[in-house]
C-alpha cells in the first residue's frame, strides 16, 4: 500500500501520478485566489465559528456578531462549501438569536442585580467600617482619657473596672477584701501587672495594720513580682520599684533596696526622682562616697537641684569634716522651702558648720529657722528622735528625776568605780578608745563603754567587774535602749564642739571621779563643772560645750537614765539609738 497524502493540498509525486491531478480537488491555476478545501471540514468549521460567536452574544451586540462573521466570509468568499455554511449559519443563527437576546437581557438584569446587591453590600460595608473606625476611635479616646492609663497596658484595661474596684477598696481602707479582691483576678489574669501591684499595696498595708513581718514579705515579693512582669507600663514598674525599694529598707534591708533604686537608674536615667532614692540609699548604709556620685551626676543634670545640693552639703560636712565648703550647699534650705529637705539633721548641720567657724549669730539664725519649722523643740534643743509632752529643762535635781535610790548605789561607791575606772587608762589595757563622734575642736577625749543601747558589754564589764555589779541594779539605765553607760576622760587642753545629743528620751547624770581643776560645761546658757563623788543631771539633747583648761585628767562615769516621764510601755516601743 502507497503512502496516502502526507500535507493536504500539496502536489502528489509524478512517479505515481504523472501528469494527472486529483479529480477530486477543483484546479487551481496560477492567478486563482479560489483555496481547496475538505467540504465537510470547511462546513463544520464556519458553523462552529458562528455557533461560538452567537453563544458568546451576550458578550457582543448583534452588530458587532455580523461584523465578525462577515470578516470571516470576506476571507472564504466564493468558495460554494462556504456560501453553502454560510446560508445554515444564517439560519442556525436566527434559531439561536432569540435566545442569545433572551440570555444578554437575563444576563443585563442580573448584572444590574448584582450591581445593585453590590452597592448595598458597598453601603453597608462603608456603614459598618465607620461605625467600627468610630467605636475604635471612641475606645482609643475612652482609654486616652482614662485617669490610670500610664499604668494600665491592653489587656489590663479590659478588665479596669475590676481593677478600679480594687483599687476603691484600698482606698475605702477595706484591706482585707481588697486583698482577696486581687487574689481572685490573679486567678484568671495571673500576669496582670495591675493585679499584682493591687495585691501588693493590699498586703503592705496589711501587714503595717497587723505589724507583720511575714506579710511585709509576701508584700516585698509581689512588689518584686511587678517588676518582672511581662508588659508592665513603665510608670507602673517605676512605681512598683520605688515602693519596692521603701519597704526593703524598712524591712532593713538597705542592699537589695539600692539594687532596686539601681536598676531602676538603669531604666529611667533621665530621672531625677529615682537618682535621688539611690543616693539617700547610699547614705543609709554609710556608704557616703557612692552617694556623693549619685548627688554629683544630679547636679550635672541639674545644677539648681537643691536636694542634691543638700545632701552633697551633708556629705562634705559629716565624711569631710569640712564646714567652710558644706556651708553653700548647706544653705539651700533657707533658699527653698521644699519639703524634701526641710529635714532637722540639715539645719543641726548647717548651724553646727557656722558655730565651727565661730559664726555664731548665723549658727542661731538657722536653728531659730529650725524652730519656727518645728524641727527642733528650741533653738538649744534640737535633738531629733523625740518624745512628746515630757518635761524639758538642762539642768536637773537629782530629787526631779525619782531615781534618787540608784543615784546613792553609786555615790556610795564612787571611789570603787573610780580606782576601777582608773587601773584601765593605761593604754597598754585598750580599754579607753577615742571619741568617734567628730565633736572633738582639739585635745584628747576617750571613753571606755560598758553599756549601750540597753546591752551589756560582757568583755569591757569582765575589766571592771565590781563596777558592773553595781550597774546590774540599776534598772532604769541598764534598760535604757537610747542611752550609754560609760566612762568619759579628758586630757587637758581639750575643747568639745556644742553639740546637741540626739534624743530627749534620756536624762544624762555625770558622776565626778577626778576633777581638777579647769574643767567645765555649758548646757544651753549656764556653765558648771563637776565634784568628786556627786552628780550633776543634765538633758543632754540641749545644746552642751565643753573646756578642759587644767593640768590633769578629768575623769567622770556618764549614766543614762530613762526620762522619768516616759512609762514603761513607751520605753518598750522606742528603738535604740
Amino acid at each position: 500500500m502507497g503512502k496516502q497524502g502526507n500535507f493536504r493540498g500539496k502536489k502528489a509525486s509524478k512517479k505515481e501520478n504523472g501528469n494527472k491531478q486529483d479529480s477530486k480537488v477543483p484546479s487551481q491555476t496560477s492567478g486563482s485566489k479560489k483555496r481547496r478545501c475538505c467540504g465537510g471540514g470547511c462546513l463544520c468549521f464556519i458553523v462552529l465559528l458562528s455557533a461560538l460567536l452567537g453563544g458568546v452574544g451576550v458578550l457582543y451586540s448583534n452588530q458587532e456578531y455580523c461584523t465578525q462573521l462577515d470578516k470571516v466570509l470576506r476571507q472564504y468568499a466564493g468558495n460554494e462549501m462556504v456560501d453553502e455554511g454560510y446560508h445554515k449559519a444564517k439560519d442556525a443563527w436566527q434559531f439561536v438569536k432569540p435566545y442569545a437576546e433572551i440570555a444578554q437581557e437575563k444576563g443585563t438584569e442580573l448584572f444590574h442585580k448584582v450591581k445593585e446587591s453590590s452597592e448595598i453590600v458597598l453601603d453597608k460595608g462603608t456603614e459598618l467600617f465607620y461605625k467600627a473606625k468610630e467605636e475604635d476611635e471612641d475606645v482609643n479616646f475612652e482609654k486616652a482619657t482614662y485617669p490610670k492609663k500610664d499604668i494600665t497596658n491592653d489587656e489590663d484595661y479590659n478588665i479596669s473596672d475590676l481593677l478600679d474596684l480594687g483599687d476603691d477598696f484600698i482606698q475605702e481602707k477595706n484591706l482585707e477584701r481588697a486583698n482577696d479582691h486581687f487574689e481572685q483576678l490573679l486567678t484568671k489574669y495571673p500576669n496582670s501587672p495591675r493585679a499584682l501591684y493591687g495585691k501588693a499595696l493590699s498586703l503592705d498595708k496589711l501587714a503595717e495594720k497587723q505589724r507583720s513581718n511575714k506579710m511585709l514579705e509576701e508584700a516585698i515579693a509581689t512588689f518584686q513580682k511587678v517588676m518582672d512582669a511581662k508588659d508592665t507600663p513603665d510608670e507602673l514598674f517605676k512605681q512598683a520599684g520605688l515602693k519596692l525599694g521603701e519597704k526593703l529598707e524598712f524591712r532593713g534591708w538597705n542592699s537589695k533596696a539600692a539594687a532596686t533604686y539601681q536598676n531602676l537608674v538603669n531604666k529611667f536615667p533621665s530621672d531625677i526622682t529615682v537618682r535621688k532614692k539611690l543616693g539617700v540609699s547610699y547614705l543609709l548604709m554609710g556608704q557616703n562616697e557612692k552617694a556623693r556620685r549619685v548627688f554629683s551626676d544630679i547636679l550635672d543634670i541639674d545644677k539648681g537641684n537643691n536636694f542634691a545640693r543638700v545632701h552633697l552639703g551633708f556629705i562634705v560636712k559629716v565624711t569631710d569634716n569640712n564646714p567652710q565648703e558644706s556651708i553653700p550647699l548647706l544653705r539651700a534650705i533657707m533658699e527653698s522651702n521644699s519639703k524634701e529637705i526641710q529635714e532637722g539633721k540639715f539645719y543641726f548641720h548647717l548651724g553646727d558648720a557656722y558655730q565651727r567657724l565661730n559664726q555664731t549669730e548665723k549658727a542661731y539664725e538657722v536653728y531659730e529657722r529650725g524652730v519656727k519649722k518645728r524641727l527642733f523643740l528650741s533653738k538649744y534643743q534640737r535633738s531629733l528622735y523625740n518624745c512628746d509632752g515630757i518635761k524639758a529643762q538642762p539642768w536637773w535635781k537629782p530629787e526631779e528625776t525619782g531615781y534618787q535610790q540608784y543615784l546613792k548605789i553609786l555615790t556610795d561607791n564612787w571611789k570603787l568605780i573610780r580606782d576601777e575606772g582608773m587601773k584601765q587608762i593605761d593604754p597598754k589595757t585598750g580599754s579607753f578608745l577615742p571619741e568617734e563622734e567628730n565633736l572633738l575642736d582639739k585635745g584628747q577625749w576617750m571613753q571606755f563603754t560598758l553599756y549601750a543601747r540597753g546591752k551589756k558589754n560582757a568583755k569591757n564589764c569582765a575589766k571592771v567587774p565590781k563596777v558592773c555589779e553595781l550597774l546590774d541594779q540599776i534598772t532604769p539605765a541598764k534598760s535604757c535602749v537610747r542611752g550609754q553607760i560609760k566612762y568619759s576622760l579628758m586630757k587637758p587642753g581639750v575643747h568639745v564642739w556644742p553639740h546637741c545629743g540626739p534624743t530627749n528620751c534620756r536624762i544624762r547624770a555625770h558622776l565626778g571621779l577626778v576633777i581638777p581643776e579647769g574643767p567645765k560645761i555649758r548646757v544651753a546658757d549656764e556653765t558648771r563643772t563637776w565634784k568628786e563623788g556627786q552628780f550633776i543631771i543634765i538633758d543632754d539633747s540641749f545644746e552642751h560645750e565643753v573646756w578642759h583648761t587644767g593640768a590633769s585628767d578629768r575623769l567622770i562615769l556618764i549614766v543614762d537614765f530613762w526620762h522619768p516621764d516616759i512609762d514603761e510601755k513607751t520605753r518598750r516601743t522606742l528603738d535604740p539609738i
